[in-house]
């Protein structure tokens, strides 16, 4: 969420094989870069405001421009053929495909930060309605057959398309995530997580009490009670300091940093090598 670089996953992926030690080499670590598809736009208003106009907090600006502007552009029309939602899914299960040409049995632990946990969240529940012969609304499980042949020109096997769904996921970590903010409007037995991929599955919920725009996913709904597994914590060892015990921005960027994200991620990879 927010202007974002395509390395922002590097130091992150450095710390974690770090971590892993013996085990390291038995990892294969992608990262899902959909920020392209609209930060040029962003960009764009962002210099059409400040040569026309006279702003202030700037930084602030840009962090609610670049930030809500990607929760507002992927969930706006997101129906219609190459929406931004569409895209943005398109963008992970490319990134799968990748993964499943190395190993396709390989067990997968997901990481999501902040908007991009409701993008897979929804790319998850998407393909599980999918699987299970649902109507998909949006998005490339509304007809995955039809976005392979646009992609690859030709249909997936049965073990790419149970890949690409999840199908083979034991562990989710989300961090600073905000799905309440998208389900919040909805009655509680409208709110629904996603199923368990697999036996092994393991959800991991951090959020800084501090940061207003990471939240605990329990209260949400029996479901979400049942399957995650929340975390507070202090973001960074409060690195920050006393300024960020109120609402920041600078807040929420802090947990891929925190020892005990680190720690967590690594020990829950470390539970699955062979």
């Amino acid at each position: 969420m927010g202007e974002t670089l395509p390395n922002y996953a590097d130091g992150l992926m450095a710390a974690v094989r770090a971590r892993l030690g013996t085990v390291a080499d038995q990892a294969s670590m992608y990262s899902v870069y959909y920020q392209k598809i609209l930060q040029d736009n962003q960009y764009m208003v962002w210099d059409r405001v400040k040569s026309g106009s006279e702003v202030r907090y700037d930084d602030l600006r840009k962090f609610v421009l670049f930030g809500f502007g990607d929760a507002a552009g992927l969930e706006n029309r997101k129906e219609i053929p190459g929406s931004v939602y569409e895209l943005a899914q398109g963008e992970i299960a490319r990134t799968l495909m990748s993964a499943h040409a190395v190993r396709p049995s390989m067990p997968v632990v997901f990481l999501a930060q902040s908007l991009g946990c409701q993008v897979l969240s929804s790319y998850l529940y998407d393909a599980q309605k999918a699987a299970a012969g649902k109507p998909v609304g949006a998005g490339i499980w509304r007809n995955i057959d039809a976005w392979a042949q646009a992609t690859y020109n030709r249909t997936l096997t049965a073990s790419e398309k149970s890949f690409l769904g999840g199908g083979s996921c034991a562990g989710l970590v989300t961090t600073g995530c905000n799905i309440p903010i998208f389900v919040a409007a909805h009655k509680e037995m409208h709110i629904i997580p996603i199923a368990p991929p697999t036996p092994l599955f393991k959800w991991i919920n951090f959020y800084d009490p501090d940061d207003a725009l990471g939240w605990p996913l329990q209260p949400l709904s029996p479901g979400y009670r049942a399957l995650v597994e929340d975390r507070a914590i202090n973001a960074n060892d409060g690195v920050l300091s006393m300024v960020l015990r109120s609402w920041n921005p600078l807040a929420h960027n802090e947990y891929w940093g925190d020892r005990t994200v680190l720690d967590a991620v690594a020990a829950m990879l470390r539970r699955l090598a062979a």
